[in-house]
């Protein structure tokens, strides 16, 4: 029997871990999407602000911001302890002694757990490219990863109010994707659009990425990721019951992210009489976003509806954002704030044990929070250092003004 409870504690340990890695690859792909979808002359800089704000975010949660989301708060709203090292491994005897109930270790859970906090701040980079200076950007990270993330990640996942309250989300369609892209509106709302994005008129004017093959790329390790982004969350994979729900959680999220793109690239072509390759992929993304709330309770068709409805969602949300000239390079807050908004809302049409008002406090509650506190922190950033860089520096590029090295430096002009 030890030996057992030790072979499964080392399995779903390694799983943990392995799906962590698999998450934290996300990184990457949001930094080849946008990289790809930004113009040629931001692309050092909005690779720099990726890989750095994983950097920020993990150090952070490791400071405090593991501390706050699991130290311990009951149905409460503020954690028991703000700063300090949580992590914890249990002893041989103690996982002999649980009976099998601590089936991981405590390091591979905070390895899990960070790498979803630096996926929230990554929704954030794509939305202000282009324009907000990379000091007041990572200024944000810091606060975002250290404590607005992780105050309302325990809220739900951390025993606070919200899951006292019933509120249901799996693997995070609110936790980290609504919360990114709220995060993401507060500071577009501040920084303003990019120069030349909307006409006096009120016309919108394309300005399109600099290298699609790049930004498709990104796309696939995304999707690739998002399995361990949603399977991971299952948290264990040893034994038959668990490991069936895993592989239905894969099952659903390919699912969703195929109908998304499906939906989309079809609504694409009805409006605009093309097959519009930036919203197919942000059709598998809606896809992906929309299930990962619920991903376990549907069928395989109910997830492929599910995401297509994200799919159809995510371009009505892009069109209707330029509309009111909020700009947006990447789609990230159609993506991850109306479609994750949409997924929050389906997961009672699937788990009869949840309801669609508990849903709404809950989605409510997580915009509310990191809206105004992105707000502020945007705000206080605004007056102290400001986030926009000149307006010549946007003319010429930030990868100049920011970095002081090109990404394309064969394409400049002599």
């Amino acid at each position: 029997m030890e030996d057992i409870i030790q072979v499964k504690y080392a399995l779903d340990t390694f799983y943990f871990l392995v799906m962590g890695a698999f998450v934290m690859w996300m990184a990457a792909g949001f930094a080849m999407l946008e990289a790809g979808l930004v113009r040629s002359k931001n692309t050092t800089e909005i690779l720099t602000k990726n890989i750095a704000l994983y950097a920020v975010a993990c150090t952070m949660y490791l400071l405090c911001g593991y501390t706050i989301m699991y130290g311990g708060s009951e149905g409460g709203f503020l954690p028991d302890a703000w700063f300090g090292n949580s992590i914890a491994d249990a002893s041989v005897e103690e996982v002999l002694a649980s009976n099998g109930d601590t089936y991981y270790s405590g390091s591979s859970d905070f390895f899990f757990q960070v790498v979803f906090v630096a996926t929230a701040m990554s929704i954030v980079s794509g939305a202000v490219a282009e324009r907000m200076k990379l000091w007041a950007f990572l200024a944000f990270a810091i606060v975002m990863t250290g404590v607005i993330y992780p105050l309302q990640g325990m809220w739900k996942w951390g025993g606070g109010f919200l899951d006292a309250a019933g509120f249901s989300d799996f693997a995070g369609s609110g936790v980290v994707h609504l919360c990114g892209a709220s995060a993401a509106l507060a500071g577009v709302l501040l920084l303003g659009a990019r120069k030349g994005k909307y006409g006096a008129g009120g016309q919108v004017n394309a300005i399109p990425g600099a290298n699609l093959p790049m930004a498709t790329l990104g796309t696939f390790i995304l999707w690739m990721g998002w399995f361990g982004f949603n399977g991971g969350s299952e948290l264990m994979v040893s034994n038959i019951e668990e490991a069936n729900a895993t592989a239905q959680v894969f099952v659903n999220t390919n699912a969703a992210a195929c109908g998304g793109l499906i939906a989309a690239l079809l609504v694409a072509r009805i409006l605009f009489g093309k097959a519009d390759l930036t919203m197919a992929l942000n059709g598998a993304l809606a896809g992906l976003v929309a299930i990962t709330a619920e991903p376990l309770t549907p069928g395989p068709m109910a997830a492929t509806l599910i995401g297509a409805v994200g799919g159809v969602i995510v371009v009505f949300a892009i069109l209707s954002l330029d509309k009111v000239k909020i700009d947006d390079p990447v789609g990230a807050i159609s993506v991850h704030g109306v479609v994750g908004f949409w997924g929050i809302m389906a997961v009672p049409l699937t788990n009869a044990d949840t309801s669609f008002g508990t849903q709404l406090y809950g989605a409510a509650i997580i915009f509310a929070w990191v809206f105004g506190a992105s707000l502020v922190v945007w705000g206080i950033l605004k007056v102290v250092m400001g986030i926009r860089v000149t307006e010549e520096e946007e003319y010429e590029g930030v990868d100049l003004s920011e970095c002081g090295m090109e990404a394309y430096p064969e394409f400049t002009n002599k």
